[in-house]
């Protein structure tokens, strides 16, 4: 492990600036803190999810997640490192096509509900879709690798499937939107 956190706090960015990896300084508000900033969020998220005692195969596969997170969002501190690659997309997308598996195909849209679990997932999945937005909008400034975006993009599609069989399996359901005309009895 490099160096270890004897002190909290430095100081340092009282100036409303940061350090990344490299050692380079920047300020807080730049792209690249925000996308990593909402990729720490993210993983926070889904330790709450976790924390609601769901499946036990659902939060081994979300604590792998939670690292891989990790290496992302270092990946993202520290420009040119390469942390996230193929073959977790392609975890991500083996596992999302299992979950899938056995759901109901979709008629309706989903509102964000069907009990506590699943709506921490939803929430998780929004967090993840911002640092997408986030993570893209950096890759208008700085270099970032398409394994990165395409990581955030697959996960936002497995946390949505978990979502789904969370709702189902806590029997509280999927909570289906109705249009403003199907709520009014029109048409």
């Amino acid at each position: 492990m490099g160096n270890r956190l004897s002190k909290i706090y430095t100081r340092t960015g009282d100036d409303g600036t940061t350090g990344l990896g490299d050692g380079t300084r920047v300020a807080k508000d730049s792209a690249r803190v925000a996308a990593y900033g909402t990729v720490d969020e993210l993983n926070s998220a889904i330790g709450l999810l976790i924390a609601h005692g769901i499946r036990a195969d659902l939060a081994e596969t979300l604590t792998e997640v939670q690292h891989e997170l990790f290496d992302l969002g270092g990946e993202l501190c520290i420009p040119g490192s390469a942390l996230i690659h193929a073959p977790d997309i392609e975890r991500l997308e083996r596992r999302l096509d299992a979950l899938n598996e056995g759901l109901p195909p979709l008629k309706d849209f989903i509102l964000p509900g069907g009990g506590l679990a699943a709506s921490s997932c939803h929430l998780a999945r929004t967090i993840c879709r911002r640092a997408e937005r986030e993570v893209v909008t950096l890759s208008h400034h700085d270099a970032v690798r398409p394994e990165t975006i395409r990581y955030l993009n697959r996960l936002s599609d497995l946390l949505f499937v978990m979502a789904r069989v969370l709702a189902r399996a806590d029997g509280h359901g999927e909570v289906l939107w109705k249009s403003e005309r199907r709520r009014r009895g029109a048409g």
